[in-house]
């Protein structure tokens, strides 16, 4: 049969996430046919094997060419009219897909489809105090549709014709996959973004992934992104602001005996240093293809 629709999962060097991810998008509860593509950014782990077990179709970069690459290399080797983007560390319930392409059904004006993203962390998460946020991407933007101007690229589905508005993903990024940008351009051009309450999925970190250090060092990666995009809007805030966040952050971990607060200050040090050392050149992308 003809797929619906086609859903992408980006990769590099996270095969123990990619099983799991894959073994919940092959059990998609859809009306019609839908097919699962892997690309892989030059992984050197077991990535292939994961994919080929699966069964899903694969395509390879050689070489790490950036999440943005690998986005526009299943764009250019696919021919659905629907595309849904997720990270490889993702879970999807199964009537995840069904949600997509419904929603896309309900709002034909809109070009760009995003849903809920739930964090999960399984093992030693370091303790909160519940005044902050997840320290891993993700997104509630209520219990109804409704348009925005932002959702993330761990749940991004977009019809093929917004790349006739936006055109392809921008591989020249410093920091890689920032789909901030690519939506940028996208509604700039008359495009619509649409969040989808009913298709929300599950964005988790396992094992050492969920330890302090390592939410820290992916909250570094995600503010030196954050800064970035900032400053290409012209929305960058002046060094003392973000110093005066990073203080904030430090008080908080101090005062409430909160190491998430140390992941707060991770993300807005990382701010601070692309201010400072903005970053040149393709890097690594974010969450789905972080190291």
């Amino acid at each position: 049969m003809k797929p619906l629709v086609t859903v992408v999962v980006p990769t590099r060097d996270r095969a123990r996430y990619l099983d799991g991810a894959l073994a919940s998008l092959l059990a998609q509860k859809l009306d019609g046919a839908h097919e699962v593509v892997v690309v892989d950014d030059g992984s050197d782990d077991a990535t292939p094997e994961v994919a080929r077990r699966a069964g899903v179709r694969y395509l390879r970069h050689e070489r790490p060419l950036g999440l943005n690459a690998a986005r526009n290399t299943a764009l250019a080797e696919t021919r659905t009219g629907l595309v849904a983007f997720v990270d490889d560390d993702v879970q999807a319930p199964p009537g995840w897909l069904a949600a997509i392409v419904d929603g896309a059904g309900r709002h034909p004006e809109a070009q760009a489809f995003g849903g809920p993203i739930q964090a999960r962390l399984d093992g030693p998460a370091p303790r909160g105090c519940g005044r902050e946020g997840p320290p891993i991407t993700a997104l509630d933007l209520g219990d109804r549709d409704t348009e925005t101007d932002r959702v993330w690229g761990a749940n991004l589905a977009l019809r093929r014709t917004a790349l006739e508005l936006a055109g392809p993903f921008d591989e020249a990024l410093p920091l890689g996959g920032d789909e901030e940008e690519w939506l940028d351009r996208l509604r700039a051009a008359g495009g619509r973004v649409v969040y989808l309450a009913a298709a929300g999925l599950v964005h988790r970190r396992a094992g050492d992934d969920v330890r302090l250090r390592a939410l820290m060092r992916s909250a570094y990666a995600r503010g030196r992104s954050a800064r970035a995009h900032d400053v290409r809007r012209g929305q960058g805030p002046p060094l003392r602001r973000e110093l005066r966040v990073l203080a904030g952050c430090g008080w908080h971990s101090l005062r409430r005996a909160c190491p998430q607060g140390l992941v707060m200050g991770a993300h807005t040090a990382g701010r601070v240093a692309a201010l400072l050392r903005p970053a040149r050149g393709r890097g690594r992308a974010a969450e789905g293809m972080s190291p």
